[in-house]
């Protein structure tokens, strides 16, 4: 990232959107500038008392200052931990407790959600707001650049996903590994050439964020878009004649059946990377015929990416004897994919249905501080990834369901087992259960059967909104189906959630969906 800043130092890096219609300016930073404001943050940060290989957590928005937190922390050598602002406090408090941050940055928007919580997780010390005073802040700490040692091996970043128990799981990736991540993910892409811009307009906590760093060190621009709003996003687009981008399905669907989308000029599109979610055939035929040969499928997940990639022409080609529109493509050339048996772990025939396995570069070394886990998901170096799927004679992989019930709803993980800790500690509520069911927005929602006790009064709007107020909007459930009866389960005991779910996915061929 240094040596990038350096060689491409008058070049536009970083562009924060402005609202259409004016209200908020865009900004523009060079690669000095970018540069030289992740270095006075790393120096702030480190004068706080951190060391390198420090946790330090952060809950933004995709904002101009998001940049000096990704810069500052990799020219200190501490350890990003990003928050997720849909998350509620609980989740937040998890998630910094358990990787021990001694600091967390807050942006100005989400400032009322960190409040006091040093008082409640033991490890932190530290809670800097990005508020008025921050610029001056930041300007009182030098520009010079800390350049502690960093090995291959230092941990980088902790992101999460979701936990069968209902506590997410810290993934960690290392200086080495997340540069690994980000070379297989661009292995197939078009070239990148400098001043391409990359439109982040999903988190760039999240899946967007893997194409940060492949931007920065090719001399590209990241544009970063606060919030998704689709009247705003493709004026955005058109205006910075993006190139590069990686939007869920959920926001290509909206973008490409916008009524000014066929309108637009996409002239300047490369690549719109599609991800977090499995995509309908109609949208993404759509999205062909609206945008061009620019739609690129890829297939991972945080534990493990990515191991797939197909590009437009082979995407949307008829191969005999496959389906590469059904399919997630074909594993990329460092990585390894595996079918194997669900209860040996043996791998099986080509064409034959089991559990979805990876070995590739960019793959956790384990989850954080949990052994068990790792042990659970890591099979002798690969990582099963809880998919059920089928790899043909050609190499095209099918994801076909999930084994372990995990609802992916707009690009985000959501436990069944997270939804079901919240409704069951409703003193009315006896034994829930939750799944997913299609979507036409979202691909899945959460969907909860609930059994309460005789005589309760709770009623299902109000299990909705204690879901929200725990644990965010996004993950309360769709509906909550009120009963007096036991729910099934299995001969050991277990909730039979998959006999609950099967009505809702009839008729369907696969039982993940997409939007």
């Amino acid at each position: 990232m240094r040596r990038s800043a350096r060689f491409h130092s008058q070049y536009p890096a970083v562009v924060e959107a402005g609202s259409v219609s004016g209200d908020r300016p865009t900004r523009r930073l060079t690669f000095e500038e970018a540069w030289g404001r992740g270095l006075r943050l790393a120096n702030g940060l480190l004068a706080l008392g951190l060391e390198p290989g420090d946790r330090v957590g952060v809950l933004e928005d995709n904002t101009l200052e998001s940049v000096d937190f990704f810069c500052g922390t990799a020219a200190a050598n501490l350890v990003r931990v990003p928050l997720y602002p849909r998350n509620g406090r609980d989740a937040h408090r998890h998630m910094l407790s358990h990787t021990g941050c001694r600091a967390v940055v807050v942006s100005q928007s989400h400032a009322d959600v960190a409040t006091g919580l040093e008082a409640e997780v033991e490890s932190l010390e530290h809670v800097v707001v990005r508020g008025d005073d921050y610029e001056d802040w930041l300007a009182g700490h030098p520009d010079t650049d800390p350049d502690p040692p960093v090995a291959e091996d230092d941990w980088y970043i902790i992101r999460h996903t979701g936990g069968t128990t209902g506590r997410s799981k810290g993934v960690g990736y290392t200086h080495k590994t997340w540069l690994d991540a980000g070379r297989d993910w661009f292995y197939n892409l078009p070239p990148v050439e400098l001043g391409d811009v990359c439109q982040h307009a999903g988190p760039i906590s999240h899946g967007s964020g893997y194409l940060f760093t492949p931007m920065w060190l090719s001399g590209g621009v990241n544009l970063l878009i606060p919030k998704f709003d689709v009247d705003e996003v493709i004026e955005i687009m058109e205006q910075e004649r993006v190139a590069y981008g990686f939007l869920v399905p959920a926001m290509l669907n909206a973008i490409v059946r916008h009524p000014t989308a066929r309108d637009r000029d996409w002239s300047s599109l490369k690549c719109i990377q599609i991800g977090g979610a499995d995509i309908a055939d109609d949208t993404a035929l759509l999205a062909r015929d609206v945008l061009g040969e620019v739609l690129y499928q890829g297939y991972g997940q945080t534990e493990a990416l990515p191991i797939t990639m197909m590009g437009p022409r082979e995407w949307f080609s008829e191969v005999e004897g496959s389906n590469p529109l059904r399919s997630a493509g074909r594993p990329l050339p460092f990585g390894d994919i595996e079918i194997v048996d669900q209860v040996t772990g043996d791998p099986l025939p080509l064409g034959e249905e089991g559990e979805i396995a990876i070995r590739c570069d960019g793959q956790m070394s384990g989850f954080w501080e949990n052994p068990d886990a790792t042990a659970e998901r890591m099979k002798d170096g690969w990582v099963l990834t809880g998919d059920i799927g089928r790899l043909d004679h050609n190499g095209y992989l099918y994801v076909l369901d999930r084994k372990d019930d995990m609802i992916i709803s707009g690009g985000f993980n959501i436990w069944p087992a997270e939804l079901e800790n919240v409704l069951t500690d409703h003193p009315e509520v006896v034994e829930a259960a939750v799944f997913g069911v299609p979507s036409d927005r979202w691909g899945e929602s959460p969907y909860a059967v609930v059994t309460v006790a005789a005589g309760a009064t709770v009623t299902a709007e109000q299990l909705i909104e204690l879901c929200a107020e725990r644990l965010g909007s996004y993950k309360r459930p769709v509906a909550v189906e009120l009963t007096t009866e036991e729910l099934p389960k299995s001969p050991v005991g277990k909730l039979a959630r998959k006999s609950l779910r099967e009505p809702h996915w009839a008729g369907r061929d696969r039982r993940v969906a997409g939007n």
